[in-house]
C-alpha cells in the first residue's frame, strides 16, 4: 500500500477534480484548464494558502500541514465530515502509541450473544474496526452467510461482498453496497495506515477485482451509521431493510450491526420466515460445552 503522503496526493487530487470551476465563481472553460475541476492554484487560492506549499501537500512531500490549513483545505474542497476526518487522518496521522491496538482473535462477550440471541427475528452481526465478523445470530447467518464456517481469513463483510458471488445476487443494489463499504474500509486504513489485516485484507482484493480497485481508486470515504438496504434472498424473495450499527460497550472497536424490517410488511413476513429456520447463535464456551457434551454421550450403531 502507499506511504500516508502518496495516499494525501492522491486523495487531494481526487477531490479537486470533483469540484466544477462554476460553482466557486470561475469559468468553465478556460486555456488554461486542461484537467477536470479547479487548477492547484485555484484551490490554493481558495483556501489562502500558498500555490507552491499546496503542491507540494499534493505531491506528498514530507511536510506536516498546521490544524488551520487543514481546515482551509477542507472548507475549499467542500468536504464531509468523513473526508475531513480523513483529510486529517493522512494529513496528520497518530503516533503508533496513541493509536488503540485491536488483539487479535477478538472476544465478543457472552453479553452481546445473549442480545443478539434475543432478536430472533433480526439479523445482527458484530464487526471490528477491519469489517472483520466476529460474531452473528442465527437468523444473520440464513441472511448473509455463515461466517463462522469460512476460514478466518475471509470472515470479513467487505471481502465477502467483493468476492463472493452470492452477494452481487443477494443485494440488489449491489453496486451502492460495495461502494460504501470500501467507504468504510478505506477510511478505516487512512486512520490505521500500519493495521497489518487492514493491509492483507485490501492487498487481497486489489489483486483480485477489479471492481475493488475501481472502488478504492475514487477515494471515497464514509462513517458507518444507518440506511436502508434492498435484498432479493433466494428463499424468501425480495426484502428491504433498515440498518442501524450500534456501538458495544467496554470495546469502542467492535460494532453492533442490526437489520430490522418495518412491523407488518412484507418484509417482516419474509424475516419472519428466514428466523424460523436459523439456529441460535453460541458463545465459544457454548461451543465448546456442546462438542464435549456430543464426544461424550454413548452413541449407538446402526
Amino acid at each position: 500500500m502507499m506511504t500516508q503522503n502518496a495516499e494525501l496526493g492522491e486523495f487531494l487530487r481526487n477531490r479537486r477534480a470533483q469540484i466544477k470551476p462554476e460553482s466557486v465563481g470561475l469559468p468553465a472553460t478556460s486555456p488554461y484548464r486542461r484537467v477536470p475541476g479547479l487548477r492547484r492554484e485555484e484551490l490554493a487560492h481558495l483556501a489562502g494558502v500558498s500555490a507552491d506549499y499546496y503542491t507540494r501537500l499534493e505531491q506528498g512531500r514530507s511536510i506536516t500541514p498546521s490544524e488551520s490549513v487543514l481546515e482551509a483545505v477542507a472548507a475549499a474542497l467542500r468536504l464531509n465530515f468523513a473526508e475531513r476526518a480523513h483529510l486529517f487522518d493522512l494529513a496528520r496521522p497518530q503516533p503508533v502509541c496513541a493509536r488503540r491496538r485491536v488483539a487479535e482473535g477478538q472476544r465478543v462477550r457472552s453479553g452481546i450473544y445473549q442480545l443478539m440471541n434475543a432478536l430472533p427475528g433480526q439479523p445482527a452481526f458484530v464487526l471490528d474496526r477491519r469489517m472483520d465478523v466476529l460474531a452473528c445470530n442465527g437468523v444473520g447467518r440464513v441472511l448473509l452467510t455463515d461466517f463462522d464456517a469460512l476460514p478466518p481469513a475471509h470472515r470479513n463483510l467487505v471481502r465477502w461482498i467483493i468476492l463472493d458471488e452470492s452477494a452481487r445476487v443477494l443485494y440488489r443494489d449491489w453496486d451502492d453496497v460495495a461502494r460504501q463499504l470500501v467507504g468504510i474500509m478505506r477510511l478505516c486504513a487512512g486512520r490505521h495506515p500500519r493495521d497489518s489485516r487492514i493491509v492483507e485484507v485490501v492487498s487481497e482484493l486489489r489483486a483480485k477485482s477489479e471492481d475493488f480497485r475501481r472502488l478504492w481508486a475514487d477515494h471515497h470515504v464514509v462513517e458507518r451509521a444507518f440506511g436502508t438496504k434492498r435484498f432479493h434472498h433466494p428463499l424468501v424473495g425480495d426484502m428491504e431493510l433498515d440498518y442501524e450499527v450500534l456501538l458495544t460497550a467496554i470495546d469502542p472497536e467492535q460494532v453492533l450491526l442490526i437489520y430490522t424490517a418495518k412491523p407488518g410488511s412484507p418484509s417482516q413476513e419474509a424475516m419472519n420466515l428466514l428466523a424460523s429456520w436459523a439456529v441460535p447463535a453460541q458463545t465459544p464456551l457454548d461451543a465448546a460445552g456442546t462438542a464435549a457434551a456430543d464426544a461424550a454421550r454413548p452413541h449407538q450403531s446402526g
